[in-house]
């Protein structure tokens, strides 16, 4: 019950007389939140609100807390994400929470339909500077493709090889939004948004020597881009960079829906 139109067709059911007003306030009650057990309470009106249902944040939850959260949560929604999930923790995941699927290298375990199909118009282009860098390009990726959108990945074209870069140069110019994940100095984002016509998200990452100050350094020099309107999240904040594009392009077909209506 975290969507529009599930929202909306309960109403008019009630409405109508199909569905009695005690079964309504049955189906409401845990709406606005829901507590499981005495640990935490569920945002169910978030996808209401914002167009994105609650994910869960697992470092510092127990298997067995991750576990009962996710059962509750996928009776309200039709994919339910848990991010930053190491091997042992999945392990002790599946034996406790039906159907679930590991998304290794982005660490994010999900209960998903059988197919996921793209919601939403427009395409994330994710690029990311080095292998290394790879876990939080996947967990943007990853992310983006379980909240409805279509994603592109180019991996490995950071500036010590710009070559590789400008020889894949559609991924930029058919991307709607673009994600640009580096580490060390990182440079790439500033590169990638003097080369295209979208929005450019960077995501600085902790992948580097001991001056890059655990991503500090790449924050820093992303802040300071010499391109105009780089936006940047915080390091290995892969997840809230899918998001922000994800929002990039919803609020886009909003826009595009309301000129055409008017």
């Amino acid at each position: 019950m975290t969507d529009e139109t599930t929202l909306r067709s309960l109403l008019e059911n009630v409405a109508n007389g199909n569905v009695s007003p005690d079964a309504a306030v049955d189906k409401l009650k845990h709406l606005a939140y829901e507590p499981v057990g005495e640990f935490a309470k569920i945002d169910n009106h978030r996808a209401l609100r914002t167009g994105f249902p609650e994910v869960i944040w697992s470092p510092g939850k127990t298997p067995d807390q991750i576990a009962q959260i996710m059962e509750v949560m996928r009776l309200r929604n039709p994919v339910v994400m848990a991010t930053r999930i190491e091997g042992a923790v999945y392990a002790a995941l599946q034996s406790r929470v039906r159907g679930l699927r590991y998304y290794e290298s982005a660490r994010i375990c999900a209960i998903t339909p059988p197919e996921i199909e793209p919601r939403y118009p427009g395409t994330i282009g994710i690029i990311s500077a080095g292998t290394a860098d790879l876990p939080v390009a996947e967990e943007a990726a990853v992310t983006a493709e379980l909240s409805g959108f279509h994603v592109q990945r180019l991996w490995d074209v950071g500036v010590a090889g710009i070559h590789r870069l400008l020889n894949n140069r559609h991924v930029l110019t058919s991307a709607s939004v673009l994600i640009v994940v580096a580490g060390m100095e990182g440079a790439l984002p500033s590169v990638v948004a003097g080369l295209a016509d979208c929005p450019v998200i960077a995501v600085p990452t902790s992948i580097g020597y001991g001056a890059s100050f655990g991503g500090l350094a790449p924050l820093l020099t992303m802040l300071n881009s010499c391109a105009a309107g780089v936006g940047v999240v915080n390091i290995d904040n892969g997840f809230g960079a899918a998001i922000l594009a994800g929002q990039i392009l919803r609020t886009a077909e909003k826009l595009r829906l309301a000129s055409s209506d008017s």
